[in-house]
């Protein structure tokens, strides 16, 4: 339950401000089909995270046991720090457009979250917990919980949110989940 309770909330949290988020108003702007945009995101999200946590689970298994807390430790101080940069929106790709809402979203959505933060955070959770399909579970709510409300509510909502409060608690999370991985190399000894 540790599993999808962290990726949940650390995917959620990072997802405010991200790029996604800006594909989300861009495609809630091109398109009407608020619910084929969450279906895309949906199917998008479950292709992408699923691969970036089975990579995850992968190189657990051949990072050598010692070594694997101190790996997880800096790659969530690197995501932390990456967090505090303010994502740019680059959705305006417009070969994609003519697919319709539904293809146009799962091809964007999976394109922008290559090399993403929360790609990065995918495969550094799935690392860290055994879980690896909670892990998944737990970043697509994430995901969605982020996206979601902003296809709904669109601008409106964005203009509401303190985005760099957001980054700040975001980037806290990842440090404090180095702090927890460490802790347990610590307490073991």
């Amino acid at each position: 339950m540790d599993a999808f309770l962290t990726s949940t909330a650390a995917v959620a949290i990072a997802e405010i401000g991200d790029k996604t988020q800006l594909l989300s108003l861009f495609l809630v702007a091109r398109y009407s089909r608020r619910l084929a945009i969450i279906a895309g995101i949906l199917v998008a999200t479950i292709l992408n995270h699923t691969l970036s946590a089975w990579l995850g689970a992968w190189l657990a298994e051949w990072i050598p046991e010692t070594w694997l807390p101190w790996a997880l430790a800096v790659s969530f101080v690197l995501i932390a720090l990456w967090l505090l940069i303010p994502d740019q929106d680059d959705s305006e790709d417009s070969r994609f457009l003519g697919m319709g809402a539904f293809m146009a979203t799962v091809v964007m959505f999976f394109l922008a979250e290559i090399g993403d933060k929360t790609q990065v955070a995918t495969v550094v959770l799935a690392a860290r917990f055994s879980e690896t399909i909670w892990v998944i579970i737990g970043t697509t709510v994430g995901m969605l919980l982020a996206n979601v409300p902003v296809i709904m509510a669109g601008h409106w909502l964005m203009e509401r949110l303190p985005l760099a409060s957001a980054r700040i608690c975001a980037s806290m999370i990842f440090a404090a989940m180095a702090v927890v991985t460490l802790s347990s190399v610590f307490w073991n000894f």
